[in-house]
């Protein structure tokens, strides 16, 4: 275990090495990127840094602690991971179309699911010791499991610093998950997670506030890729714990995600089209400096982390007490902040109502000298 901490030490000194000649590359390449409306560096910057993050993982993997990984499966995440890889170079030297970013995540998900052999097969249902077995359903379940959480931390990717920090505390928490909690035998996973760490943080410096160069959607997508792999391998056999484990630790990104496309299905806009309305946009509206936001987000994240490990550790009744008090804090959260909208805050609306029902104005009040008479007013309010 020791050789193990060392060569993740190893790893952050690598990556922190990498970068300047992955900077450098990046201006050759032109994956610059320029600002506008939608972007928030007032100066270019260089993209194309999820590329030493890819190839850093990689020397760790196949160099560093080639023994932790089995063979196939390592080479196979290797060729799935290159085409999301090239999807986001290609992406942050042209701009694809988000059309054609899925279809480069759509081949590295088959991938990872015929090749790889990494799916889900299996939903065991809590309270009943009912298992069902997914049959076909496999393939669209965990392709859309793969989607869904390489995108959500592409979304994310808005502010200096803010993928790289929320992506790295999920991956710890999610190492320490497996390595304490999910006992697969497969001690890879959260030594996977670990090395993955370890890289983005290697790369943090650059890239947090005010940032020398940006993860570029290379990064972004190949670090949910990877996120999503990893908690695959933990869902092999899905119960509902090890379900709602990894969906809590990417609390963030996925919240995100999911307003998101709530919100531009309200304002009738398509569910691809860009805004800027994101969970970071929202806080720096509300006053929130740069650095502040970023902040925050790393607390909320870590708060989500917690709550998962309290899953862990929790009874069944307690655990629907968390999800519940989960859902609750988040939706007045959402509305808080107006990550929906200004119009759009009904708990809030329902709370202020209840509140306002409650509340009874002061009756009035006439003062009288001792002696004299009650008012004819108080006399009537003291029959009734």
């Amino acid at each position: 275990m020791f050789k193990i901490i060392v060569e993740l030490f190893f790893l952050v000194i690598i990556q922190a090495a990498i970068t300047p000649f992955i900077r450098r590359l990046a201006f050759v390449l032109g994956a610059v990127d320029i600002p506008n409306k939608r972007r928030v560096n007032k100066q270019p910057m260089p993209t194309l840094g999820g590329l030493g993050i890819f190839v850093t993982f990689n020397i760790g993997v196949f160099i560093l602690l080639r023994e932790q990984f089995p063979t196939h499966e390592a080479f196979s995440i290797l060729l799935g991971s290159s085409v999301i890889v090239l999807t986001g170079i290609i992406d942050d030297i042209m701009e694809l179309k988000p059309r054609q970013k899925m279809f480069g995540i759509f081949i590295g998900a088959l991938v990872i699911y015929f090749l790889a052999g990494i799916k889900m097969n299996v939903l065991n249902l809590p309270f009943v010791n009912k298992q069902i077995n997914l049959g076909w359903w496999s393939l669209p379940i965990t392709i859309f499991w793969i989607l869904a959480l390489t995108n959500a931390v592409d979304l994310i990717d808005g502010l200096d610093g803010l993928a790289d920090g929320v992506s790295m505390i999920s991956l710890i928490t999610m190492g320490v998950v497996g390595y304490f909690f999910l006992h697969t035998g497969q001690l890879y996973i959260p030594i996977g997670c670990f090395m993955l760490a370890a890289c983005l943080l290697g790369f943090l410096p650059y890239n947090f506030y005010p940032a020398k160069m940006f993860l570029g959607d290379t990064g972004a997508l190949y670090i949910g890729f990877m996120i999503a792999i990893f908690s695959l391998k933990g869902l092999k056999n899905v119960t509902f714990i090890s379900l709602l484990v990894p969906i809590t630790i990417l609390g963030v990104p996925i919240t995100d995600t999911i307003y998101a496309m709530i919100r531009r299905k309200l304002n009738n806009r398509p569910v691809s089209q860009a805004d800027k309305h994101h969970l970071h946009h929202q806080l720096m509206k509300m006053g929130l400096t740069h650095r502040q936001t970023v902040l925050t987000i790393y607390a909320l994240s870590l708060i989500f982390s917690f709550i998962s490990l309290l899953f862990l550790l929790s009874p069944a009744w307690g655990m629907w007490l968390l999800i519940a008090g989960l859902i609750l804090a988040l939706e007045i959260f959402v509305e808080s902040i107006g990550l929906l909208g200004e119009k759009y805050k009904p708990l809030l609306a329902l709370t202020q109502k209840f509140i306002n029902s409650r509340s009874k104005k002061d009756p009035t009040v006439e003062v009288w000298h001792l002696g004299q008479e009650k008012p004819e007013q108080l006399k009537k309010h003291q029959k009734d």
